[in-house]
């Protein structure tokens, strides 16, 4: 049996056919405008599920630079205030040696040496209370001063201010101002007054060379443990640096085009269409028996 081949499924093939290159124009020129390779997830659910978990990923890793952003701000002030401060311990073992010498100084002098102390000692109690955003990088979690008029020192032992800096990875980004400054009479700053004391007094001040040398180590050794924990952070940037290099160039191959290649099949598929339409045109001409068939 044969079968006949109407004028109307003809053109309704021919129109099946030209909607599905009309589509498929459509979806290139889309393309080519967003430079993404898909609209919605439906046109192609695995991309779709890889970029999701690669823009999560990437969210991670940038809320892990900005802790490690803050957390270098941290530690950099807290090594800036200790160097201070070792700089000032040594213009105060200066001056104290200076102060040793009895049969050198009057009162007069020593007076003079009493007095630039007691300035360099409010340094000292400045940069020993040194903020950081409203926050004392001395002080641990507490929000107050690290250090009162008595010095005694604010921050709770054990409470510490840690950033997270990579999934596997937190560094503890405060200072303990105790194990550097000292805490009340044991504290540089209950020094720097027993020297101004002995000065104005006639004391020798010589032995409290030693004590200012034990105090300056103290603080060295703490800057070394500063300087550990800063360059830990700086590798965790470094690391976060080419994650997110690395991230990004990843998203790009899941979820962004090449220009030219899409460019080069819209032309073709461009030409696919006006040639469909072309011979449809020809084709599905209607004449006087399309109408009485």
């Amino acid at each position: 049996m044969i079968s006949r081949v109407t004028s109307s499924a003809m053109t309704q093939t021919a129109m099946r056919q030209l909607q599905s290159n009309l589509s498929e124009l459509a979806r290139l020129q889309e393309q080519a405008t967003s430079q993404r390779a898909f609209a919605a997830p439906s046109d192609d659910p695995a991309a779709a599920a890889a970029a999701l978990a690669l823009h999560a990923e990437q969210r991670r890793t940038e809320q892990y630079a900005r802790n490690i952003d803050d957390g270098l701000a941290w530690v950099t002030a807290a090594d800036t205030a200790i160097t201070a401060s070792t700089a000032l311990l040594g213009r105060i073992r200066d001056l104290t040696a200076q102060g040793a010498n009895d049969g050198a100084l009057d009162a007069t002098a020593k007076e003079a040496l009493a007095v630039e102390l007691e300035g360099i000692g409010r340094e000292l109690l400045a940069q020993a209370n040194t903020r950081l955003l409203g926050r004392s990088v001395f002080a641990g979690t507490s929000d107050t001063a690290a250090f009162a008029a008595d010095y005694s020192h604010s921050g709770v032992p054990g409470a510490e201010v840690t950033r997270r800096v990579s999934d596997a990875a937190s560094v503890r980004v405060d200072t303990d101002g105790a194990a550097v400054f000292g805490t009340g009479d044991d504290s540089v700053f209950a020094l720097v007054d027993k020297i101004v004391a002995d000065l104005r007094s006639g004391t020798n001040v010589g032995p409290r060379l030693g004590e200012i040398d034990s105090r300056r180590t103290a603080m060295l050794g703490v800057q070394g443990s500063v300087g550990t924990r800063q360059s830990q952070i700086e590798r965790a940037k470094e690391a976060a640096v080419h994650n997110s290099v690395s991230l990004e160039s990843r998203r790009t191959a899941v979820e962004d085009v090449d220009s030219i290649e899409v460019l080069v099949r819209l032309q073709a598929q461009e030409l696919v269409y006006r040639s469909a339409l072309a011979v449809n045109a020809r084709v599905l001409q209607p004449s006087l028996m399309d109408f009485l068939r």
